[in-house]
């Protein structure tokens, strides 16, 4: 099939090369030229594990292309993804304005038969406004060409979502039409070929599919975040808790970790658009605005621990970041526990050493120049001149490290560990005050 894939962000991209992956014929189009510049010179713009050999295989294979031309990308494809950002606007609803500019050059340049997909993450009812502006430009040109519009929204891991893409546990299809249902059987019927994944159902409950699923899962982890402060006030350890609920088949372990919150390009965004078209119909969301306040809540847990033993004001105090990026096996900093963590820090006179394996250049551009956040090329390099250590991300490589020289190197022997990566026993052996989320 010949396919046009509309940005090439997270989504786009993974989708693109993973279509081309399995002998598709893909064009990505992005209107940023230093994004498909990067592309062409054999890049990649965005730190995704996998996705540079996808990339760069399919590129040698002439099975995927990119452009900047709009008007090439729109008659390439029959099938049109829509995969743009769909940032959270003042009021927290889902700025559509790039999904239905998307929509419009659609309108504007199509001269046969497209399926037009909604690729986004976007609110109920985004399949009616796309429908709409290409309906609108193709009256403008005095045209009558058929199409139709589809949702298909994604349900990638960042780190993971090569993997999610091409081995998928379910592929969700909102679509109202013989012809385009049958286009898109046929495109995803490489990806399941063990058994049925496709899940076909009208636009508006495939739309709010995405959102419903995106709440649960933050839903999930504010409510062990709130677990987790009751049950250090309890003296229960709340990994213990975490295996004694998730033995429970009905409530499974997946998304039950206790930390410093959630972050990211989907879950505080989709929560805060979920909440919003609640307030639109009347049905005010009361559990999702608790989750959202609990995890902002969340985010300042590590900073509380700090400064209950060195008091409110950290002048003079210096201390070790290990984990920048919300999750590990990214770059991904929107959103990130780490910013507010960092920027409280600062706010009570503190300076920090920051170290993480990707994120650190995405850091600098949000921080810039600040002479209070320096980075370290190592982790154990991030502790010199350091009075404790933080963890905030769970990269694997934090996870044995020498506890004798990571107390031999901090002026207070203490670790804050946001993300509960460590069993107590090992720091506290080797002379370290080790204090996590929800454990005694």
């Amino acid at each position: 099939m010949k396919i046009t894939v509309v940005g090439t962000g997270y989504v786009g991209l993974v989708s693109g090369a993973c279509l081309a992956e399995m002998g598709n014929d893909v064009l990505c189009l992005d209107l940023d030229p230093e994004k498909i510049r990067i592309l062409k010179e054999g890049g990649i713009p965005i730190h995704e594990p996998g996705l540079d050999q996808v990339v760069a295989r399919n590129v040698a294979a002439g099975r995927l292309h990119f452009t900047t031309n709009v008007q090439e990308a729109v008659q390439f494809g029959t099938i049109q993804f829509i995969a743009v950002g769909t940032p959270p606007d003042e009021d927290g609803s889902a700025d559509l304005q790039y999904v239905l500019s998307a929509a419009r050059n659609i309108g504007r340049y199509m001269t046969d038969y497209k399926v037009i997909v909604d690729k986004s993450t976007v609110p109920v009812g985004t399949a009616d406004k796309v429908n709409a502006a290409v309906r609108a430009e193709l009256e403008t040109r005095g045209e009558d060409i058929p199409y139709s519009v589809v949702s298909n929204p994604e349900f990638l891991k960042e780190g993971a979502a090569v993997e999610d893409f091409m081995r998928p546990d379910r592929i969700v299809v909102g679509a109202e039409d013989d012809r385009a249902i049958f286009m898109m059987k046929a495109l995803y019927a490489p990806f399941q070929r063990n058994h049925e994944k496709l899940l076909i159902m009208d636009l508006r409950s495939a739309e709010l599919t995405k959102y419903a699923a995106n709440a649960m899962l933050a839903t999930r982890i504010s409510f062990m975040n709130e677990l987790a402060l009751l049950a250090e006030s309890l003296g229960a350890d709340i990994e213990l808790v975490r295996q004694g609920i998730g033995s429970d088949p009905r409530i499974g372990y997946h998304f039950l970790y206790a930390g410093c919150g959630y972050g990211g390009s989907c879950f505080p965004k989709d929560v805060k658009a979920l909440i919003r078209t609640g307030s639109e119909e009347g049905h005010p969301l009361r559990v999702l605005n608790a989750v959202e306040e609990a995890n902002d809540a969340q985010k300042l847990v590590l900073v509380n621990k700090v400064v209950a033993h060195f008091g409110e004001d950290l002048s003079g105090h210096h201390f070790a970041l290990w984990g920048l990026a919300f999750k590990p096996n990214t770059d991904d900093m929107r959103e990130a526990p780490s910013r507010v963590i960092i920027a409280e820090l600062f706010r009570r006179g503190a300076t920090v050493t920051a170290y993480d394996p990707v994120a650190m250049d995405e850091t600098r551009r949000i921080f810039g120049d600040d002479p209070r956040l320096r980075y370290a090329e190592r982790p154990l390099q991030a502790l010199d001149e350091a009075d404790a250590l933080l963890i905030v991300t769970e990269w694997k490589e934090f996870r044995s490290p020498d506890f004798e020289v990571i107390r031999s190197k901090l002026k207070f022997p203490i670790i804050f560990d946001g993300r509960n990566i460590f069993d107590p026993v090992l720091p506290r052996a080797a002379g370290l005050t080790y204090l996590s989320i929800g454990r005694p």
